[in-house]
């Protein structure tokens, strides 16, 4: 150290060593200083070490004062370039680019032409707001004025029963009341029974005494809105005396007794008035009321008083056509049958080329023939016939019909007159319905040889109603097969194994229990193909197979599936909804689309037992107007 002084202390060399040291130490100097600068700027630049907008703004106004406090003010983007040594001793240059200035962007002029259309559209946006509000302050006002006017319409003697809400969504607990009591009377019950039991007959007296007083307040109220004034009253006075008949008999094994013996008679009762409403059911469903038991009886009177040229339609030659729209009606009802042709010819595009053909008993034939003698069907051609002149559909060549003449099928199908109750026989009520036992139920399986120049005919129930033209069914192709039918299964519903006997190898060999059922009503067939599969000679086998009903019991639609089996083609659904005649849930707007609508059940639309919503579908085509149903006393307040 001190030989250094003594060298700095020459003025030459300390001159020298001062020149050599200062461009270093300036160089260390100018490097820290750039590395801090920097690393300031980055720290700056993505983490801010001021937290308020005030500060933030303070703290760019201290790094452009410290900026503009250097040797040289930066008016354009320039590179610098920073020689130093690093604390190896080795000369180091590092570059950077202020890039803290941004061009600056000359501003463009707006045309005026933009201008006015800006100012178009601001106006047309102000104008359509101002709209907007006044259509919703119309809405507003409109929507008090129908809340004023429901409001007046309120019954405010009736409480706790008006809600925003539908009847679905009312309070759950709206019947507790009614529930509450209705326990009561069967607690009231088992302690009364017991009280029997014991010879407690003061306390029995009372519990039947209450029951019947609370019984008359329910009435048939099944809400508690609908009780009467004094019911809280009755439910008190039971809730006091059944507190008494517990506080005395109650025995937890005798009383779990009690209820379980109430609980299997309540069972059975149940299914004794199954059973009954069940055989009513199917009595009314064949009986034929009064009024349209007398329009036959008419038309059969008029029918004989004319002379033999009247009797008969003219002659045309459009029933043996087979370009024309051919349609097989077979049946003994003179009214239905009147709708079946009525709804068809009214939605025909081309009602002259429509051929009905009406096949009857002996029993309805002359009124079915008198009511079309009266009521053509317009510029269509009708042809009715009797089912007993076909000579050659007997015994010999129908096995169905030799069946049905049959002493056991006779005693299958009348034995319930024997039974002493009316249960009794209700498991086997269903098939002795009258169609069961004619010859027109089954004569859809002779369609070729009914009409044997025919290539192509729409079979219909009696029990439908068109609602649009069918026209288009005869373009529908088949692909070869002999049955164009809307297939029926919905899910595990109406499938093979709810009509066929699958526990039988017959059956559980050739079909498939899965398989998709279909609907007779409306079914298109093609009698070409018909008559190349012999499908005729394929219902007579399966028929006499059946002579026993082990396959299935009795119906045409069993025999049905099997006989087309694989030879249906499915249509689509819209052409036949079916449900009308059982089913008050379908869906209102499929049978509006539909193109036929079907009354299969026991509800049929000219019987009291038809559900009333779906009945106008079919009395709208009843020309109540007619002599013979205004002397018969069929009018619309009878179907309605």
């Amino acid at each position: 150290m001190k030989a250094l002084c003594r060298i700095l202390t020459n003025s030459p060399c300390r001159v020298i060593i001062f020149f050599f040291l200062v461009p270093i130490h300036i160089s260390l100097v100018g490097a820290d200083a750039f590395d801090t600068l920097t690393i300031q700027k980055e720290i700056n630049g993505h983490r801010p070490l001021f937290d308020c907008p005030q500060c933030i703004d303070k703290k760019e106004q201290a790094n452009t004062s410290s900026v503009t406090a250097g040797s040289h003010q930066v008016e354009k983007d320039i590179d610098i370039i920073v020689t130093y040594t690093d604390t190896s001793g080795a000369i180091r240059q590092r570059g950077v680019k202020d890039i803290n200035k941004q061009p600056h962007k000359p501003s463009v002029p707006v045309h005026p032409t933009k201008l006015r259309r800006q100012a178009l559209r601001q106006e047309r946006r102000d104008r359509r707001t101002a709209e907007l509000i006044q259509i919703g302050e119309k809405r507003d006002i409109q929507m008090q004025e129908a809340a004023i006017e429901r409001a007046k319409n309120f019954d405010i003697h009736v409480k706790a029963k008006y809600s925003i809400w539908r009847r679905e969504y009312e309070s759950p607990n709206s019947d507790s009341t009614v529930k509450l009591m209705r326990d009561q009377i069967i607690m009231a019950k088992a302690y009364a029974s017991i009280a029997k039991a014991k010879n407690a007959t003061g306390i029995y007296d009372s519990l039947i005494k209450h029951s019947k007083r609370s019984q008359q307040a329910i009435g048939e109220a099944t809400y508690d809105s609908e009780l009467n004034p004094s019911a809280v009253d009755r439910a008190k006075e039971m809730g006091h005396i059944l507190s008494l008949a517990k506080d005395q008999f109650y025995d937890c094994i005798l009383m779990a007794r009690k209820l379980r013996v109430m609980l299997q008679s309540t069972e059975s009762n149940v299914e004794e008035v199954k059973k009954k409403s069940a055989s009513l059911t199917q009595l009314a469903a064949k009986t034929v009321p009064k009024p349209l038991h007398c329009l036959p009886l008419v038309l059969t009177t008029d029918y004989f008083l004319l002379s033999e040229k009247e009797k008969n339609f003219p002659e045309s030659k459009n029933l043996e056509d087979p370009n024309l729209y051919h349609y097989a009606i077979f049946s003994d009802n003179v009214l239905a049958t009147s709708v079946v042709v009525n709804s068809t010819v009214l939605h025909a595009k081309e009602p002259e080329k429509h051929v009905f053909h009406i096949v009857t008993d002996k029993l309805n034939f002359a009124a079915m023939k008198m009511w079309f003698l009266v009521n053509p069907p317009g510029k269509s051609t009708i042809q009715v016939q009797n089912v007993d002149d076909f000579t050659w559909l007997n015994a010999s060549y129908c096995p169905v019909l030799r069946q049905l003449e049959s002493s056991r099928m006779k005693e299958y199908y009348f034995k319930a007159h024997q039974t002493s109750t009316l249960t009794a026989g209700s498991d086997n009520l269903k098939y002795r319905n009258p169609k069961y036992l004619s010859m027109l139920n089954h004569l859809r399986f002779y369609l070729p040889q009914v009409y044997p120049k025919l290539e192509k005919i729409l079979f219909l129930d009696d029990d439908i109603v068109v609602q649009k033209d069918l026209t288009p069914l005869w373009g529908v192709d088949l692909g070869g097969m002999v049955n164009g039918a809307v297939e029926t299964c919905k899910e595990s519903f109406h499938r093979f194994d709810k009509y066929l006997n699958f526990s039988n190898p017959k059956i559980s060999d050739n079909f498939d229990p899965y398989a998709c059922g279909w609907a007779f009503g409306m079914n298109m067939f093609d009698l070409i193909e018909w008559k190349k599969r012999d499908i005729t000679g394929i219902y007579h086998g399966w028929q006499n197979m059946n002579e026993e009903r082990t396959l299935w019991k009795l119906g045409t639609l069993p025999p049905g599936l099997i006989t087309f089996y694989n030879l249906t083609h499915p249509l689509e659904r819209s052409w036949h909804v079916l449900g009308l005649g059982y089913d008050p849930a379908l869906n209102q707007s499929e049978i509006k689309n539909a193109a036929v609508v079907h009354y299969n059940g026991n509800y049929k639309p000219w019987l009291d037992l038809a559900i009333a919503k779906y009945r106008s579908y079919w009395s709208r085509y009843v020309k109540f107007d007619n002599p013979y149903l205004q002397l018969c006393n069929i009018n619309s307040f009878m179907l309605s």
